[in-house]
């Protein structure tokens, strides 16, 4: 019965990697065709919809993390999950005066290669058992130069779209009201914008330790 459950496992993330995979490869297809035939004001519209398909279907690895199915620490998982989510939804379909900003495609660039790598990383893992020594040093090597150019990018849009969410007051709760509570979106922006100033080095430094300690084991093996 374990070893029918651990292949019912393997099957299930195997199949949810290889798919996410071929969501953002969809994203970065359309981000480099636009690139070349329009310019950047349109990379958003043209890779909307498997961005808005690839990033959502991240919130299972919360789940995943939470019942067991990876070691990944959710500590790890939520705050990377949540900003992105954030950023998707949050200020780029919420704005859409942000969605042709040249961050927009520094953004997408960014993400979409390291979910590439990441995702067929894991796919191999799940489908095979092991993954090439190739795409091992990828995965725990392009985050040194794409985690800073998609954290500036993710804290450019926030900004950028801080007067546009002043001014549209959406998602404002305001009082007096039933529930006696009031929210400004605005102000919230602002919070995170704030904390990425903390979290973007102490998540930074987290995947140093781990591209250590990963190619460092891939070495002795």
């Amino acid at each position: 019965m374990a070893a029918f459950f651990s292949l019912l496992r393997r099957l299930y993330l195997s199949l949810y990697n290889w798919t996410v995979f071929f969501g953002w490869s969809q994203v970065l297809y359309h981000v480099l065709i636009t690139l070349k035939e329009s310019g950047h004001e349109n990379v958003y519209k043209a890779a909307e919809k498997p961005l808005l398909f690839a990033q959502t279907a991240a919130v299972l690895e919360i789940l995943h993390g939470l019942v067991g199915l990876v070691r990944s620490p959710v500590s790890a998982t939520l705050p990377q999950i949540g900003s992105r989510l954030y950023l998707t939804w949050g200020i780029l379909w919420s704005f859409p005066e942000t969605r042709s900003h040249v961050l927009v495609t520094s953004l997408l660039i960014s993400w979409s290669i390291t979910e590439i790598i990441r995702y067929s990383f894991f796919g191999f893992k799940e489908a095979f058992g092991f993954a090439p020594s190739w795409l091992l040093w990828l995965r725990y090597s392009t985050f040194l130069l794409l985690y800073p150019t998609g954290i500036s990018s993710e804290v450019g849009l926030i900004y950028i779209a801080l007067p546009f969410i002043k001014a549209s007051e959406k998602y404002c709760i305001r009082m007096p009201n039933k529930w006696n509570f009031s929210f400004d979106y605005f102000y919230a922006a602002i919070v995170a914008l704030g904390i990425y100033v903390p979290g973007s080095p102490h998540m930074y430094t987290y995947m140093l330790a781990q591209r250590k300690k990963a190619l460092s084991k891939s070495k002795r093996e």
